[in-house]
């Protein structure tokens, strides 16, 4: 059985980006354990991502960064150090895939919350916290200015066509450029276990 894309594949994205300047962004500022219970078919799911910071406590819009109108439909953050740290709550990544957001870049993503990215098909792109700075400071200076990645090279350019490379593990990329979550992964290697199966059951036919 062939493992067919349960995600959409990541390579190549374009997207208008938005700079998130908070260090040490955790999950729960992400997303607020309140919301933890609603699943992501959710109406509202969407407006869960960064909720607090985004909205009164009557539901209206504050002026954080992300309401404002050029941001809007960006599909790529640029945050500060140590994004996605605190819990290890799964939501914090369904909340940026409801808002379309496809990568994240930061000088550094917390393990658990990186893990989840990965899983879900959102790029997490490391990146020194000078270069981060100099992204968000061009994108503050550029509202609606684009990013552009390129998963196999393995290259980012800016809004100044600046061009950074990034590291990223093997497996995670390989994940990431097929579209593979967990089950998927297991699929890839059906053959070897379904001869594996058969060679252990004509091993071990006196035990049926």
């Amino acid at each position: 059985m062939t493992a067919a894309p349960t995600i959409d594949p990541f390579r190549t994205f374009a997207s208008s980006a938005v700079p998130i300047d908070i260090a040490n962004c955790d999950t729960d500022q992400i997303i607020p354990a309140r919301f933890l219970r609603k699943g992501s078919d959710d109406p509202d799911y969407a407006r869960f991502l960064l909720h607090d910071l985004r909205f009164n406590t009557d539901g209206s819009e504050t002026n954080f960064v992300f309401n404002e109108p050029a941001y809007r439909g960006a599909g790529i953050l640029v945050a500060d150090k140590n994004w996605g740290c605190g819990s290890s709550r799964e939501n914090a990544v369904t909340a940026l895939v409801a808002n379309g957001i496809r990568a994240v870049i930061a000088p550094s993503v917390a393990d658990i919350h990186y893990s989840n990215c990965i899983q879900n098909g959102v790029l997490p792109v490391r990146l020194s916290d000078e270069e981060c700075a100099t992204l968000r400071a061009q994108l503050r200076d550029g509202p609606g200015a684009e990013i552009a990645i390129d998963l196999e090279t393995q290259t980012l350019t800016g809004p100044d066509q600046t061009r950074y490379t990034f590291e990223i593990d093997p497996f995670d990329k390989h994940r990431l450029l097929n579209g593979l979550d967990d089950i998927s992964l297991t699929l890839e290697h059906d053959t070897t276990i379904t001869e594996f199966a058969a060679s252990y059951a004509a091993r071990h036919s006196w035990a049926g």
